[in-house]
């Protein structure tokens, strides 16, 4: 059952973060991949730059050169922010993400073009309305997004698997004798199929799931060695959890950063979207809704290490048939999902390694 504390900390996350500190000017971009439009009011709301330029760091740093002793920047959280972010930081001036689905005053326009959208940004910060996302730091952004593209190359793997496995259901063909996930398995799974067209299908997934397993290797050799070199005491608290091993312990360090930027557990299990957040007016419960927001790779991490958590280990077994009775399969598998999530977060807030006696016990 839900605490009433537990309701507490998670209303207070699903409450928007705002960007308040005050400033002698404040920039808006409304920024694309070759164009931006940039506008910048002062304290008064008077607009003093309002154009739209290239998206090029010199045409912005002549933009902002006459504002730059207290000027903030603040774009929309799309894939192209990197740059600026980068940029204000060499130059030294403030810059701040704005969560894209929280940006309801943008996107809810009757009217709706790049000229405005800068504007509104502008507004939106000078008004201490300006909703926040977080801007991952440089330092660790591009490990993150080679795993992250290491993990979409994994499961394009598993699809060609799935479609090898498929059509030999399709023909009513016997079950492979080994496992055609290890490469050693696959050197005349092709014959298995009479059909030429059949047979050169396979091969050609084949010949994909080779190239693809030379790749993976290589990208999870280049991740780890960061890992190693940005936080290894972490990478090692990670892996004593049964069911989080190379790849998940990865994907959780690098998708949390710092476990401290969450100030409260609350925060980062409904950052990880492990715990639904409901819709009440009136006193009446609407169900739940905004789920798109938060992080879907922790998500699946989590999701991932609990049903690895299962394998093997009798104690998880026997407390996952316990809250089956209570709660069904499903809901069950979330509880410990979600329960993963609090112990990894006190894991690496308190710098302690799996105990599975308080994990069961509370």
């Amino acid at each position: 059952m839900t605490t009433v504390r537990q309701l507490n900390v998670f209303e207070e996350e699903a409450k928007m973060r705002f960007y308040s500190r005050q400033h002698r000017y404040y920039c808006g971009i409304d920024l694309h991949a070759r164009t931006m439009y940039l506008c910048i009011i002062d304290q008064e709301g008077t607009v003093l730059v309002h154009r739209n330029m290239p998206t090029e760091r010199g045409a912005l740093v002549r933009a902002i050169d006459s504002y730059r002793d207290d000027l903030v920047i603040a774009v929309e959280c799309i894939f192209t922010w990197y740059w600026i972010a980068d940029l204000c930081d060499q130059l030294e001036i403030p810059f701040v993400l704005g969560h894209a689905l929280y940006m309801k005053a943008i996107h809810g326009g009757k009217s709706k073009n790049d000229k405005i959208d800068s504007q509104k940004i502008a507004a939106m910060l000078r008004g201490g309305m300006f909703p926040l996302a977080y801007a991952y730091p440089q330092a660790m952004r591009s490990t993150r997004d080679l795993l992250r593209r290491r993990n979409y190359l994994m499961h394009h793997q598993s699809e060609l698997l799935a479609h090898i496995q498929n059509t030999r259901s399709q023909y009513n063909l016997p079950a492979f004798e080994k496992r055609i996930a290890a490469r050693s398995n696959r050197t005349d799974l092709a014959d298995h199929f009479e059909e030429p067209m059949v047979r050169e299908s396979i091969e050609a997934d084949i010949r994909v799931l080779d190239t693809l397993h030379e790749v993976l290797l290589t990208l999870e050799q280049s991740v780890l060695t960061q890992a190693r070199h940005h936080d290894p005491v972490a990478l090692q608290l990670l892996r004593t959890v049964p069911g989080i091993g190379k790849i998940l312990s990865l994907v959780i360090l690098y998708e949390i950063q710092d476990v401290r930027r969450f100030p409260e557990v609350g925060n980062f299990i409904s950052y990880a979207r492990l715990v639904k957040c409901p819709h009440e007016s009136a006193g009446k419960k609407s169900g739940s809704g905004n789920n798109k927001i938060g992080n879907a790779h922790l998500k699946w991490a989590f999701s991932e290490a609990a049903v690895l958590f299962l394998r093997d280990h009798k104690p998880a077994k026997d407390y996952h048939h316990k809250l089956v009775g209570r709660y069904g399969k499903a809901k069950a598998l979330s509880i410990i999902a979600q329960k993963l999530g609090r112990t990894v977060y006190f894991m690496l807030k308190r710098k302690e390694v799996f105990d599975p006696n308080r994990f069961f016990s509370s």
